[in-house]
């Protein structure tokens, strides 16, 4: 990889692991608990686009999940959980784009419960957590991330120019 692209992919890394930290800060009261609506998951589809993405997103959500107060099991299993997602939405790329938020709403809906319930004592029974956890990741991740999917779509080659190599 040439300097101009490892440059590139860092700020690009950077940049997203910013943006998700100041999304889930900005809209703190629904970025966490039991019921959530994480605004910075529509940022979810961006490795449909680069692999920064990947690092980006797991570096977000970790600072993100440490400054929201999150137990050492949260902050690593959700982010854990947010860099599998994040590489297995890359992996999709040359699917559909409709797939993208696929791997984030179901890996999410699947640990996130497990995390709450015996991370944090949330008595609500883990199939309900997984409604709950899933309707958040759907609203967001699905709906929110593919229509900022559609709109940089547009502009990939403007933004996302030169990383497809960085992976």
């Amino acid at each position: 990889m040439k300097t101009n692209n490892k440059v590139l992919f860092m700020t690009q890394a950077a940049m997203i692991a910013a943006i998700y930290v100041v999304l889930c800060l900005v809209f703190e009261p629904i970025s966490y608990g039991a019921i959530q609506t994480r605004v910075a998951e529509a940022l979810t589809v961006l490795p449909f686009f680069t692999p920064a993405a990947i690092p980006g997103l797991f570096i977000g959500c970790l600072i993100a999940n440490a400054l929201g107060g999150g137990i050492l099991l949260d902050v690593l299993a959700g982010s854990l959980t947010t860099l599998a997602a994040a590489y297995l939405t890359w992996m999709l790329r040359g699917k559909s784009k409709f797939l993208a938020s696929v791997p984030p709403v179901v890996l999410n809906a699947i640990v996130i419960p497990w995390v709450l319930k015996f991370g944090y004592g949330e008595p609500l029974p883990i199939p309900f957590l997984m409604v709950t956890v899933g309707l958040g990741e759907i609203l967001t991740a699905s709906i929110m991330g593919t229509v900022l999917l559609c709109v940089l779509a547009r502009y990939k080659g403007v933004i996302f120019k030169n990383t497809a190599s960085a992976a």
